[in-house]
């Protein structure tokens, strides 16, 4: 099971009532965020576990279903782009088929949010080369790690994809 972790500004800009005390795994688990970016409305989801950060724009409030399916394929082309085997995304993706909303629970992750939307404006052509950029800064929580790496290293862990 996914879980969706949106803030109360998103939940008010989705128009969806979030799903109370859900279980799911850290690693399956998604802190999600409305900003302004170059004067557009982008979505920002940050993972609990590796502080993957990944951005998607073109949705309209209200459109909950278009944001999950987005987040999936931009999550997709973007781990493929970074050299991520299919096998390793596909069992990723077995895992997150129920996807479930709910409202944030960890200040770390929101922390860690408020870092990756830091700017307001940038100068990146597009979406996949702006999360590779932001998505090779290290973090304290993670042990100064870069997320994309620590992401990799995780999908070949099994007890991540375990509530704990």
């Amino acid at each position: 099971m996914l879980a969706l972790r949106l803030t109360k500004d998103l939940l008010k800009d989705m128009k969806v009532a979030p799903v109370e005390d859900i279980n799911a795994a850290l690693f399956l688990s998604w802190h999600v965020n409305i900003y302004n970016l170059n004067k557009r409305k982008h979505i920002v989801f940050v993972n609990d576990l590796t502080r993957l950060a990944i951005i998607i724009d073109g949705i309209r409030t209200g459109q909950i279903e278009r944001l999950k399916e987005k987040f999936m394929i931009t999550l997709r082309e973007y781990l493929l782009r970074e050299g991520v085997n299919a096998s390793l995304i596909n069992r990723y993706f077995a895992n997150s088929e129920e996807v479930v909303i709910s409202k944030t629970n960890n200040r770390s992750v929101l922390g860690t949010m408020k870092e990756v939307t830091w700017f307001i404006e940038d100068d990146f052509h597009d979406n996949i080369e702006r999360m590779k950029w932001l998505n090779r800064m290290i973090h304290k929580p993670i042990d100064y790690k870069e997320p994309i790496n620590y992401f990799k290293e995780s999908l070949w862990n099994n007890n991540n994809y375990n509530i704990i």
